[in-house]
């Protein structure tokens, strides 16, 4: 009898997170996608959240958003990895 396919269990997100990159995988539906999200220092003393988002295989498309507070910035990205999540988007476990 065959074996079911398993499912890894997400990990522990980490404390402090400064990047993180999701794939959403579903070749029913013909979905390969990926979003990645890093924290950057800026040159005015700020920090920079950059969401690059796309198909798996492309560049994508990529956003910048500049926070004055790094702490601000790295809890919008723990944010954006819930909403993500929520959408089906899984931590990419080759890189």
């Amino acid at each position: 009898m065959p074996k079911a396919p398993q499912t890894a269990l997400p990990r522990q997100f980490r404390l402090f997170p400064e990047s993180a990159r999701l794939q959403r995988i579903d070749p029913a539906t013909n979905c390969w996608r990926f979003y990645r999200l890093t924290l950057q220092a800026d040159l005015f003393g700020g920090t920079v959240l950059v969401r690059s988002w796309g198909r798996l295989g492309t560049t994508g498309q990529e956003r910048r958003e500049r926070f004055g507070d790094p702490v601000a910035a790295q809890k919008e990205l723990v944010r954006w990895v819930r909403v993500k999540q929520r959408r089906g988007y899984r931590e990419d476990m080759d890189g």
